[in-house]
C-alpha cells in the first residue's frame, strides 16, 4: 500500500467540516500518511490536472475531464437539492435572463465565474450559452466586485448563496433549480477523486478514513467549528452551519443510486454541447 497521500481540499465549510476528523486526526488514518493542502476550488482543478494530488476535492465537471485518470469515491460529495450556483446582477433590480446579451449601449456583458473548470461555469455554460463575455476570478471575489460595478453579473457559489441579499446584489436565477426542474435529479456539484495509478486497497482505505471522518463530524459539529472559522470567507457561525445543512447529505455519506444517476446526466449534458469529450463519463469507485 502506498503510505504518503497528497490530499487537495477546499476551505468552504462543508469540505472543512467533513475533513474536520481527517484533519485533526480524531479519526485511524489506516496506516496511510496524509499531506494536505486547503485551496480554493479551481485552484485544485488546475493541480489536479497536473497531477499533483493523489486525491482531492474537484469540481464534477474537471472530474469529467479527468475520468481516464481519477475515479469518483463514494463519499465526500457536495450535491443535492437548492444547492445551486446562483447568477446574480450587480443591481438589485435584475434584467430578465434574455438581457444578458448587451447592455444599452451595445458592449458585451461581463460575468464572473468561479473558474473554468467548475461545475458553476458549467451550468452558466449550458444554460446560457453566448449570452455574454465570461470572466474567471476566485470565487470570493465575485460579489466584491460586483459591488464595485466590475462586471454585469456573477455565478455565485459556497457561503454567498446565504449573503447575496444583505450584498445588495440582484438574483436572475438559481442555476440549480433550474438543473432540477429539467431532470429531477439532486444537482452534482464537487466530489472527492482519487488518481488510478494508486492501488486498489489504498483507495479502497481513503474512502474509509473520509467515510469515518464525515461520520465524525456529523457525531461531534461544535467541535468542527474552529476548523471551519479557520478557512471560512464567512464568518457568521449561522451561515457556516447552513452551509452545512445544505451541502452535507445523505449523498456526502454516500452518492447511491441517485447521485450515481446524477453524474451520468452532467456528464451526458456535458458531452452532448462539446464541453465534454465524447465518452468522458464520471466512474465511482467500488471496491
Amino acid at each position: 500500500m502506498t503510505n504518503r497521500i497528497r490530499l487537495g481540499i477546499s476551505t468552504c465549510p462543508n469540505d472543512t467540516f467533513a475533513f474536520h476528523g481527517l484533519m485533526t486526526r480524531a479519526v485511524d488514518w489506516r496506516g496511510l500518511d496524509f499531506e494536505i493542502e486547503l485551496i480554493d476550488i479551481q485552484q485544485l482543478n488546475e493541480r489536479l490536472f497536473n497531477a499533483e494530488f493523489d486525491v482531492a476535492k474537484t469540481s464534477f465537471h474537471a472530474a469529467a475531464l479527468l475520468a481516464d485518470k481519477t475515479t469518483v469515491l463514494p463519499s465526500g460529495s457536495a450535491l443535492g437539492f437548492g444547492v445551486g450556483p446562483l447568477l446574480l446582477s450587480a443591481v438589485s433590480n435584475s434584467p430578465a435572463p434574455a438581457e444578458l446579451v448587451s447592455s444599452s449601449s451595445g458592449a458585451p456583458r461581463v460575468t464572473l465565474c468561479p473558474g473554468e473548470h467548475t461545475t458553476a461555469t458549467l451550468l452558466f455554460k449550458l444554460f446560457h450559452a453566448d449570452t455574454a463575455e465570461i470572466r474567471h476570478v476566485v470565487f470570493s471575489e465575485i460579489m466584491p466586485m460586483l459591488q464595485r460595478g466590475e462586471a454585469d453579473f456573477g455565478v455565485c457559489i459556497h457561503e454567498g448563496r446565504f449573503t447575496w441579499e444583505q450584498n445588495g446584489l440582484g438574483m436572475i436565477e438559481d442555476l440549480g433549480v433550474r438543473w432540477e426542474s429539467e431532470t429531477n435529479l439532486p444537482l452534482p456539484l464537487g466530489g472527492i477523486v482519487a488518481q488510478r495509478t494508486l492501488p486498489t486497497s489504498t483507495i479502497a482505505a481513503v474512502q474509509e478514513v473520509i467515510h469515518e471522518s464525515l461520520e465524525y463530524g456529523l457525531a461531534n459539529r461544535d467541535e468542527t467549528m474552529p476548523t471551519m472559522r479557520k478557512y471560512a470567507q464567512e464568518f457568521d457561525d449561522d451561515v457556516l452551519l447552513q452551509h452545512v445543512e445544505l451541502y452535507v447529505n445523505k449523498w456526502t455519506i454516500d452518492l447511491g443510486e441517485t447521485g450515481r444517476a446524477a453524474l451520468g446526466e452532467l456528464s451526458s449534458r456535458a458531452e452532448q454541447v462539446g464541453l465534454n469529450p465524447a465518452g468522458s463519463r464520471l466512474e465511482v469507485f467500488s471496491t
